[in-house]
């Protein structure tokens, strides 16, 4: 696809429109071999060599990352009074329109996927996908049987309706976990649906999206970028 030239060099994180034209200007730039000095000048990101003093130009058109959330930010793209899941970001990897492609509670941590592909964050997050997420939970009590079978039959919170979800019980360091694999993402969800049956949750973790798991070796604030493989492995 065809863009202006200037458009191409800021949406890779090469500068701002006006620095990347003050570039361009300078005789920096070379499309296929051809040293460009308007920044209208058609290029395509994908198919065309782009070099940047003679560097070629690794053209992304989106960009998916991986990380690991940390408690105490937000999963949001901006906020002016704390810290988000973007301001955690290397500079390698700031680029405009990413989001956080879905939510996690602020002291929620694990598995977080961010993006600027409006259309992927859709296709994952919509309910009718059935994509479903997996969470480990500290609970303050074990899980019971009568637990399972209302996770299993789904829950209702005064209006919100939550879809039967499946609810194991895990243990670790003698002390009371669970593990909870849902389709939804609802407004503090999971320790609602805890709530509901008397439970308080202590720590809340995401380790997975569809078949993507967390990186185990990526630290708490971590990011990578997904490969192929993962993203596919989303939606398997």
């Amino acid at each position: 696809m065809k863009e202006r030239l200037d458009k191409i060099l800021a949406s890779q994180n090469i500068g701002s429109r006006k620095d990347v034209g003050l570039l361009i200007r300078k005789g920096a730039i070379t499309v296929n071999g051809i040293v460009v000095k308007k920044s209208d000048t058609k290029a395509d990101g994908e198919k065309d060599e782009i070099c940047i003093h003679g560097v070629p130009l690794q053209f992304k058109r989106h960009l998916y990352l991986m990380m690991n959330k940390p408690a105490g930010v937000l999963s949001a793209a901006r906020d002016s009074r704390m810290p988000t899941v973007l301001d955690l970001l290397p500079k390698a990897y700031q680029r405009r329109g990413l989001f956080p492609a879905g939510r996690l509670d602020r002291d929620t941590e694990g598995l977080l996927i961010i993006t600027d592909d409006g259309d992927f964050a859709h296709k994952m997050l919509s309910p009718k996908n059935n994509i479903y997420k997996v969470y480990q939970a500290k609970l303050n009590i074990p899980v019971a049987d009568k637990d399972i079978a209302a996770f299993k039959t789904g829950i209702t919170i005064g209006d919100l309706h939550c879809l039967p979800a499946r609810l194991e019980r895990l243990e670790k360091d003698g002390e009371p976990w669970a593990q909870v694999t849902i389709c939804e993402g609802k407004f503090h969800q999971v320790k609602r649906m805890f709530l509901a049956c008397g439970k308080q949750v202590e720590y809340l973790e995401r380790i997975k999206i569809g078949n993507l798991a967390l990186d185990t070796d990526l630290h708490r604030g971590e990011v990578r970028e997904l490969t192929e493989q993962e993203k596919a492995a989303i939606f398997s």
